[in-house]
């Protein structure tokens, strides 16, 4: 009987049932339990490896560089950053609200790790999010006018619960790829949340995509429901003095 229940299982692809039957049976045998406390055992199994596949799915779909975290963010390195505000952040209101998040500083200084660490809690909480370089997303829509499916791509990238586009800065633009990037959020306002990095003040957007109608647009779009966070502190690249002189990996901060 057991065999013709993993094959059923394994038909069915009740895969954490699968892999767990043979220690709750064990287990329900030894304690004497009520047969409906296996079969709740066995469904919770089952509940617990669908979700954890689920999580992992996700995260392989957000496209994160590094499994940077909110609690490996140095905040004793970087006193331009309020922990308070961040943790706050981190308990992910701001997605239900489809509010934006907007990072400011120089490079070096947290805006990447901290954008970064919010999609992946975002991430392992059930939400659904992506990860960009600004450069990298709009080369992703030029690409998508030459087959003409910005239309699939862009209704694919505003239905994300967080799309986080990082370092928005000196780019090269074409006029269609400024276009459609205004389009994007444009479909996610006050419909979805959008957390950006960049090294440039709000009006110094205007020389960035020179078209001043366009920005006007966006800007009231994108502050209208937005926390701006500005980090003016010292690049936390700068290797600390008793690490001088040692082969270091990226440090746990972003950029």
């Amino acid at each position: 009987m057991k065999e013709e229940i993993n094959k059923l299982l394994e038909r069915l692809k009740f895969h954490g049932m699968h892999e767990r039957l043979d220690e709750c049976l064990t287990a329900f045998e030894r304690s004497g339990d009520p047969p409906l406390r296996l079969l709740r055992d066995l469904l919770q199994e089952e509940w617990r490896y669908r979700q954890e596949r689920s999580m992992h799915y996700r995260l392989a779909q957000a496209k994160l560089p590094w499994d940077w975290t909110i609690d490996t963010f140095p905040f004793e390195r970087q006193p331009a950053v309020s922990p308070h505000q961040v943790r706050s952040l981190a308990g992910l209101d701001f997605i239900g609200r489809a509010e934006n998040v907007v990072f400011i500083g120089p490079p070096g200084v947290g805006k990447s790790g901290l954008a970064m660490g919010l999609l992946r809690q975002a991430v392992i909480q059930g939400y659904r999010g992506r990860f960009y370089s600004a450069q990298e997303l709009i080369d992703e829509l030029y690409a998508s006018l030459a087959d003409q499916s910005t239309p699939r791509l862009l209704k694919r990238l505003a239905n994300l619960d967080l799309l986080v586009i990082d370092e928005i800065g000196y780019l090269n633009l074409q006029p269609e790829q400024v276009n459609a990037f205004f389009k994007l959020m444009e479909l996610r306002y006050h419909r979805k949340a959008t957390i950006i990095t960049t090294n440039l003040e709000y009006e110094d957007w205007y020389e960035l995509f020179q078209r001043k109608p366009l920005v006007d647009a966006l800007l009231d779009r994108l502050r209208h429901h937005c926390i701006t966070i500005r980090i003016n502190g010292a690049s936390l690249r700068s290797p600390s003095d008793s690490h001088e002189g040692e082969c270091q990996k990226p440090p746990d901060d972003g950029a």
